[in-house]
């Protein structure tokens, strides 16, 4: 089933795409593999992961550095965007799939392969994230997805990899289905399939329960720089170290846990647990600033926009002419979303208790109630008069 002569292949370590190798090889023909490991803050130690393709019958086992890349330039972006899908799942899992696409191909253009594979199921948002973007980036390139076709139970391909060299797990294998990066867990599978199932406390890592958290609150100041945070309780910071320490202060106490039935773009409803504490609250902060310093109409009009913005990443397309767009509209929108929010941390909650800007269009003159008050009384009536006119026309034909 000759499909292509080299191919290279995004590899995880695990046994599906360990698997992947030898039956490209074998039962599609491929001549040669090259992995792509990409390491996204996820924690896991990527050597044996790249030792171990080379076991499995790769050619060469490329493993790519690229969490300050994936924070600064898919998950920054996305909190500019208060990216909520379904107004609740912040994208953590989905802004690493364009990302590691791009390294695919970039892969295949240095190894002059002809095809890139991945080891998604035909069930999942994965398979689509990864088509779509490849064919955007380079639609001459062939996209080989083995998992989507084999049809092997687990057990089935384990057994076929242990055929060609690929040991079995020796450890039990947990029920769940886990992905991780710096921005986030993604957790399915398991009980967790059943929707009226509680997760049991095993499922999480990223948070404690919140039986484990302080008895006292904990206040983090957040800032932010053109809509980018810049800096934790006064002090700068780069991107990956702020979101590391704040992954480690919100989920102290118990903060960033999602438990939601999502809509897959495939059709089906999945049962899904996410842990995405700083994220969760990054977007909180900055969504409250933009409320101090962008005008209504800027505001309002941005909401649409945001979850316009989530559907084309959920569903695959950040290299969309679309997202192209919208991503000029969001960049304008924050030339002047720079200040300071300060929220308060306790029992599973995340609350934003001050925020502060030099762009600040929040006037304490016009707003008070006490003897500083500016505002014209005495205009409200005229304006009043004009506003709801139109209103008492259509009253009075009625």
């Amino acid at each position: 089933m000759g499909r292509a002569k080299k191919v290279v292949l995004a590899y995880s370590g695990g046994v599906d795409t360990s698997v992947c190798i030898p039956y490209l090889m074998n039962e599609w023909g491929v001549e040669e593999v090259i992995t792509l490991a990409a390491d996204l803050g996820q924690g896991d130690e990527l050597e044996p992961i790249r030792k171990k393709a080379l076991d499995s019958g790769a050619s060469v086992s490329l493993v790519a550095d690229v969490t300050e890349t994936f924070v600064k330039e898919y998950g920054f972006p996305a909190i500019q965007a208060n990216a909520l899908y379904e107004n609740r799942y912040p994208l953590s899992t989905a802004l690493a799939r364009p990302l590691i696409a791009k390294l695919l191909v970039e892969a295949a253009q240095e190894y002059g392969a002809d095809a890139i594979a991945h080891g998604c199921t035909g069930k999942g948002n994965d398979q689509v994230r990864f088509d779509v973007a490849i064919g955007a980036l380079n639609p001459s390139l062939k996209i080989l997805a083995p998992a989507r076709e084999w049809g092997f139970s687990r057990e089935q391909t384990i057994e076929y990899g242990e055929k060609y060299g690929i040991p079995a797990p020796v450890t039990k294998k947990s029920p769940y289905s886990i992905d991780r990066n710096l921005l986030g867990m993604a957790i399915e599978a398991g009980v967790l399939e059943d929707p009226y199932a509680e997760p049991p406390e095993e499922v999480y890592q990223m948070t404690k329960a919140i039986s484990d958290t302080p008895n006292e609150p904990e206040y983090v100041e957040i800032g932010f720089e053109k809509g980018l945070p810049v800096s934790l309780n006064g002090q700068a910071i780069d991107p990956v170290a702020l979101v590391t320490q704040l992954n480690q202060i919100t989920g102290n106490h118990g903060i960033g846990r999602i438990d939601m039935i999502e809509n897959r773009l495939v059709g089906i409803k999945s049962r899904e647990i996410y842990e995405t504490p700083a994220l969760l609250v990054l977007i909180q902060a900055h969504r409250d600033l933009e409320s101090l310093t962008l005008t209504a109409d800027v505001t309002q009009y941005k909401r649409g926009i945001e979850q316009t913005y989530s559907q084309l990443v959920y569903n695959g397309l950040w290299f969309s002419p679309l997202k192209g767009a919208l991503d000029g509209f969001i960049a304008n929108t924050q030339e002047r979303v720079t200040g300071t929010v300060r929220v308060k941390l306790f029992k599973g909650s995340a609350t934003v208790v001050g925020r502060k800007s030099d762009q600040s269009l929040y006037s304490l003159d016009w707003a008070t109630y006490g003897e500083e008050d500016v505002f014209d009384h005495k205009a409200a009536e005229g304006f009043i008069y004009i506003w709801g006119l139109p209103t008492r026309l259509w009253s009075q034909q009625t």
